[in-house]
């Protein structure tokens, strides 16, 4: 499950922010803003995707989309959404294209400012410079 959503993140450090990145696993210690999807796959299972960047990760983000040298919080929050679903949509493809587990996806939703402190099964940690975003997946219904 994570491969496809790790790939995809790398994809959009290559592509759209166009900076070096080193990629870890586990989640960051950092105040972040927190979004979440969540997926269900051809086999009925259930997960939730969370996506959870510090602040200087997402300000790159809206500088890239919207230009924006400085961003409110409100505009933070949508672009951890929209980050959200970038990713995972992207995902998303990439598993339907290797017929690894496709699944759908639903509406992104934002769940806090804060430290990440939810249950997960598997993580992993992008970081562009100090600035990290993290990925990580829980199986709902286990």
């Amino acid at each position: 499950m994570l491969k496809s959503i790790e790939e995809a993140t790398e994809n959009f450090c290559i592509h759209q922010i166009r900076a070096p990145h080193e990629l870890k696993d586990g989640i960051t210690d950092k105040r972040t803003l927190i979004a979440y999807i969540d997926i269900e796959t051809t086999d009925n299972k259930k997960h939730r995707v969370y996506i959870a960047s510090d602040a200087n990760f997402m300000q790159r983000v809206s500088k890239l989309f919207l230009e924006e040298d400085e961003s409110d919080e409100e505009t933070l929050k949508d672009m951890a959404l929209e980050t959200a679903n970038l990713i995972v949509g992207s995902a998303k493809v990439i598993a339907e294209e290797e017929n690894i587990n496709p699944y759908i996806i639903s509406t992104p939703h934002f769940e806090k400012i804060g430290n990440f402190d939810y249950l997960y099964d598997e993580a992993k940690t992008i970081t562009v410079d100090e600035d990290e975003l993290t990925i990580a997946v829980k199986e709902l219904d286990a």
